[in-house]
């Protein structure tokens, strides 16, 4: 399959519908959100108006449909905008809408979808607790049945759009121990006893709210649940494989961003009488820099179209996300080493693509988390 074959003319017109968008709605502004530590509210309902936020989702819910490559092309160019904290709040829907399209009834999926997509609702995913993270297997957050309710008790943690999300596609502990005892509940914010903690402090994604979520008593509706109870291990997992591939694309933008820039700057930047450019051990740092950025850009076009295709690849884009991952350290490294001094300094963007990138190998399920997938199946 060659380049071409993967973007076709409908994927370049959505191309500069989403560049013109950053151009104008966020650019200008992502320096002052990311200082701030959030962008407004007010960008949701602009990208739902412009259709961005529908892209890869049913017209009957209010998307605009699409195949793996449309969502592909919508992440590369809101990449572009600098801030991957933008691109991670912008996205929390990507992650907590899909198991409602899964696994939901068309009730809940006419109910809690279309307000997401246009952007007068914000989603968030809430798998992740305080003694469990990769363990997926071993989350606490109780979800008793009393009458026509669940009734939840527990907390969640590092939950991206978690400050403000209205509703929370949320992981919570319906039976015994272990994976068959999870289930996955709708929480709506407006829930009494939901409560919020103040925004969490990180190293990257500034611009990107995180929180700890809270559940005191809870009483959540019977019908707010996902599916069966007992099946919410097998959603979860399913999920992983699209956080996976969106986050393959923002590792390999990541590094794109960061090639960028330092092929800028070594032709502008001048040292001993000539362009860094100039000197060998510069630009044979810099084609090492694009080799790796073009071969893990293939890779995980690659895995892409064969997920598409409804091939299974478990093993696949485990492989594929830590590479992107690993070619995203090593560019970012190199970036900020060409810009010497100024790549420490927060005017340059450098700077903010080396602390952003370090989240991508952490979310979505670790490098550690992936190897132990990938060895289940080469020593099957």
């Amino acid at each position: 399959m060659k380049f071409q074959e993967y973007f076709g003319e409908t994927h370049n017109m959505v191309r500069q519908t989403i560049r013109k968008f950053v151009e104008r709605e966020i650019k200008p502004f992502v320096d002052e959100w990311e200082e701030k530590g959030e962008f407004p509210e007010e960008l949701y309902p602009k990208a739902g108006d412009a259709g961005i936020l529908g892209i890869g989702y049913p017209e009957a819910y209010g998307g605009s449909g699409g195949d793996i490559f449309l969502k592909i092309a919508y992440i590369e160019e809101l990449m572009r905008c600098g801030s991957a904290g933008v691109v991670a709040g912008l996205g929390s829907l990507d992650i907590s809408i899909p198991p409602i399209l899964a696994f939901g009834t068309e009730k809940q999926k006419s109910r809690f979808i279309p307000p997401v997509l246009k952007g007068d609702k914000i989603a968030a995913l809430g798998i992740t607790e305080p003694n469990a993270g990769s363990d997926v297997a071993n989350i606490q957050t109780k979800a008793v049945l009393r009458g026509n309710h669940y009734v939840v008790n527990g907390s969640k943690m590092l939950i991206t759009s978690g400050y403000r999300a209205n509703q929370l596609t949320c992981a919570v502990r319906t039976g015994g121990e272990g994976y068959k005892g999870i289930s996955l509940l709708i929480i709506e914010s407006d829930t009494p006893g939901y409560s919020v903690s103040e925004k969490l402090r990180k190293m990257g994604w500034w611009a990107s709210d995180t929180a700890q979520i809270f559940f005191d008593e809870c009483q959540v509706p019977v019908e707010n649940l996902l599916g069966k109870e007992g099946e919410g291990f097998s959603g979860i997992m399913e999920n992983f494989q699209n956080e996976r591939l969106q986050l393959s694309i923002m590792a390999n933008m990541t590094a794109q961003l960061a090639l960028e820039e330092s092929l800028k700057y070594a032709k502008e930047r001048e040292a001993f009488g000539r362009p860094l450019s100039g000197f060998q051990v510069t630009r044979h740092k810099l084609v090492d820099m694009a080799t790796l950025v073009e071969a893990s850009r293939e890779f995980v076009y690659r895995v892409a179209a064969k997920i598409d295709a409804g091939e299974n690849q478990v093993k696949e884009i485990s492989m594929a996300k830590n590479f992107a991952c690993m070619v995203s350290d090593k560019v970012t490294y190199d970036a900020v080493q060409i810009h010497g001094g100024f790549g420490y300094m927060r005017e340059y963007l450098v700077e903010r693509l080396y602390r952003d990138n370090r989240i991508l190998s952490i979310g979505g399920g670790t490098q550690e988390i992936m190897k132990e997938i990938i060895s289940k199946y080469i020593l099957a």
